[in-house]
């Protein structure tokens, strides 16, 4: 079970302001907004548009339509790349802390719960660019037994955390989709504690999968914003090392990779 702040604490409006340059930064319904609208742009603005379009419908479609697409269940599927955050390894008596970036509804926070070492104290940190979505999250937050889940909106290419913060790094479903895949598993990495696994899902067609015609069409409708979805191996910051890349399903890949200590 997480451990930490109680729900009474939260700040539902108003302005944040940094202690160490000034900066403000709005709040509204409870979630603060780290980013700046002006940075949003190209498929990063698309795909928010998209997922504030369908926050309701997004988890039951991929319930429905990975077995049926992919003959793999959702929950198989997710247990693959969670197992590679080794998060039963964690351990400490100040709270560990651990960041998924594009969160969406939440559907990976029961996963990453059970887990989780029993009574090991824990922060999960939550980030995406979609208030629908997010949303949703925190529907799921209310109607469900979490403890210190902290819900953001910010932008994968500026991580609103300073470096080395996390014990433990999750990107599920969006870096594809990011104007600057680049630059966003820079950010993955800089905010990651050197050792720690960093883990990013997203789509690929399996090279050993032989898809049907509607499998096919099916992976080209749900990668419209690439006209080469792939894992971005070419892409890892320097000094990206123990790296896997994998297949979890026939539409998504894994990659985990950990950062050296300077």
């Amino acid at each position: 079970m997480f451990h930490g702040q109680e729900e009474a604490g939260r700040l539902e409006s108003g302005q944040l302001r940094c202690g160490g340059c000034g900066e403000a930064w709005g709040v509204e319904a409870g979630l603060a907004r780290l980013y700046r609208e002006d940075a949003v742009r190209g498929t990063d603005r698309l795909m928010r548009v998209i997922y504030d379009g369908l926050p309701s419908l997004h988890d039951p479609l991929t319930t429905v339509l990975t077995p049926l697409l992919q003959s793999v269940s959702e929950a198989r599927m997710r247990g693959r790349y969670v197992r590679r955050l080794e998060l039963e390894a964690l351990e400490g008596e100040a709270p560990v802390r651990v960041l998924e970036v594009g969160v969406g509804a939440g559907a990976n926070l029961p996963l990453i719960q059970r887990a989780l070492p029993a009574d090991l104290p824990v922060e999960v940190w939550g980030v995406d660019l979609s208030e629908g979505m997010l949303g949703q999250c925190q529907r799921r937050l209310r109607h469900g037994r979490f403890g210190a889940v902290r819900l953001l909106m910010a932008d994968g290419h500026a991580l609103p955390f300073p470096a080395e913060t996390f014990d433990r790094v999750l990107s599920v479903g969006g870096i594809g989709g990011y104007r600057d895949p680049g630059r966003a598993l820079e950010e993955l990495a800089r905010v990651a504690k050197p050792g720690t696994p960093i883990v990013v899902v997203d789509e690929q067609m399996d090279p050993d999968f032989r898809p049907s015609l509607l499998q096919r069409a099916a992976f080209r409708a749900i990668t419209f914003y690439s006209r080469d979805p792939h894992c971005p191996t070419e892409l890892l910051p320097e000094g990206a090392t123990d790296v896997v890349a994998e297949q979890v399903s026939p539409f998504f890949y894994s990659l985990t990779f950990r950062m050296r200590d300077a």
